[in-house]
């Protein structure tokens, strides 16, 4: 790999969850540039087909290491279900690429969870990819997943400010017997971080949530330093502003961005041909 420590970490997202990811870098990481891509004009992809978010996920990489990104993150479960094995294979030795599902099964195997629930959309749910990881790194733990299709469009939608009308929602969900006496929660939707406060709520902080925001920052972390490429520069004369680009500027996004990042942002629309 001929990268450099200087060069931008790349994120992308179907919309604003992945800027959870995104915001738990830059707290961490804060000599890093980062280029940020919410495909807002196709969310949620956790209704789209597997082929549709491959072709997605596919443009965006390739729009991203264009733009010389050392890593590429797919901060989306969806995406991370589906494009990772593909899109590992595409890109070879052009960037590191992560995804938010393999630090939190690592996690998950460390912390020896037991009896662990996962929310996430359809396609995340459906691609099974969470149950069989862990089942492989940590054989005694059982997984009892569901799906909750509604939540990333409605926080996409900005709902989630509405506190009583997420705890409606999300009573729905989480009420299910399938999420009867779990210990752990995987939030396996980048969005999810955004009502944390909302599920700890309803759970009355007794079950143990686990989102991929710090965990996948710790491991971009480690692994940027195993290679000797974190920008280690505090010359803030010489920092590059981060950029922010959505598929459709949305009001939501825009919103979104500002609240993890202040102002002034650097936010563009761009449709990837």
């Amino acid at each position: 790999m001929n990268l450099k420590a200087e060069n931008p970490i790349g994120i992308f997202d179907s919309g604003v969850g992945g800027l959870t990811v995104a915001n738990a870098i830059f707290n961490q990481l804060p000599n890093e540039q980062l280029i940020y891509f919410g495909d807002t004009a196709h969310l949620p992809y956790g209704d789209k087909s597997p082929q549709n978010i491959i072709r997605y996920a596919q443009k965006i990489t390739s729009f991203l290491l264009s733009e010389g990104c050392k890593a590429v993150i797919i901060a989306c479960n969806s995406a991370s279900s589906h494009a990772y094995d593909i899109l590992k294979k595409e890109i070879g030795e052009q960037a590191f690429l992560i995804n938010v599902i393999d630090p939190v099964v690592d996690y998950v195997a460390k912390q020896q969870f037991e009896n662990v629930g996962i929310i996430g959309t359809r396609a995340t749910i459906k691609a099974n990819v969470y149950e069989h990881k862990i089942k492989k790194a940590h054989p005694l733990c059982e997984t009892h997943s569901l799906e909750t299709p509604l939540l990333a469009s409605y926080i996409e939608e900005g709902f989630f400010r509405k506190k009583e009308i997420t705890q409606l929602v999300l009573r729905e969900y989480l009420s299910k017997p399938t999420l009867k006496n779990i210990k752990a929660l995987i939030l396996a939707c980048t969005h999810y971080p955004l009502i944390k406060a909302d599920i700890n709520f309803y759970y009355d902080q007794s079950v143990h949530l686990v989102d991929s925001t710090d965990v996948v920052a710790d491991f971009v972390s480690a692994l940027l330093s195993k290679h000797q490429l974190l920008n280690s520069s505090g010359n803030q004369n010489h920092k590059k502003d981060h950029c922010f680009y959505a598929s459709d500027l949305t009001p939501t996004f825009e919103q979104t961005a500002q609240m993890f990042f202040k102002n002034p942002l650097n936010l563009q629309e761009k449709i990837l041909k």
